[in-house]
């Protein structure tokens, strides 16, 4: 599956970006934040962390401009009724860090002013999330991590959602590594076991 692409690009619309790479153009849906940027970057080389989306009949690429902000993607995909393209909606309506405090805060109110989220979502991101979101600084600037795992073990989660396991199953499996486990023991070990029945 593909999880990070870097290329030129060509084309910006209302929902998505085409990245051409290696003469192959990458169609990816985007929050609008990081859509307003590369409208600004057309014709030139942009990098972006993507998630990609499998159905049955389709595969949808969704891009993003930091891992953070792909690993909150994913924590969003843990909530009960949250898609893909509702997830998409709610980085689009407000910083990561904004809609942390607002649900940290129950900020019920806040949450619902975020695009397509309902007074029921808003009440399920509180449920689901406070208190398992933390906002570190590196390097002098602000990363989200998901408490407890460890950045190392957010990749590996990345990683395996984007061979197409389901996110619930990958957090059962995850939960049971070493928070200091190497990338590619982790991908390789979870592998295995999500390839046997949960």
């Amino acid at each position: 599956m593909i999880g990070y692409l870097r290329g030129t690009v060509l084309e910006v619309g209302l929902e998505t970006v085409t990245l051409e790479v290696g003469g192959v153009g990458y169609e990816l849906s985007c929050s609008g934040p990081v859509l307003q940027d590369l409208g600004t970057h057309k014709d030139q080389v942009q990098e972006l962390w993507v998630y990609t989306h499998l159905r049955e009949d389709a595969l949808h690429l969704f891009g993003f401009a930091s891992s953070d902000e792909k690993v909150f993607f994913l924590t969003l995909l843990k909530i009960n009724g949250v898609g893909p393209k509702l997830a998409l909606s709610i980085l689009s309506g407000a910083s990561i860090e904004k809609i942390m405090s607002m649900i940290e805060n129950e900020d019920v109110k806040g949450l619902t002013c975020l695009p397509k989220v309902g007074k029921k979502t808003a009440e399920q991101m509180i449920l689901s999330l406070k208190g398992k979101l933390v906002l570190s600084s590196r390097e002098g600037s602000k990363n989200f991590s998901s408490s407890p795992s460890s950045q190392n073990l957010q990749l590996i989660t990345s990683a395996l959602v984007n061979l197409g396991y389901k996110i619930n199953d990958v957090e059962k499996v995850i939960v049971e590594f070493p928070r200091e486990m190497e990338i590619q023991e982790g991908v390789r070990r979870g592998l295995q076991v999500l390839a046997k029945p949960l």
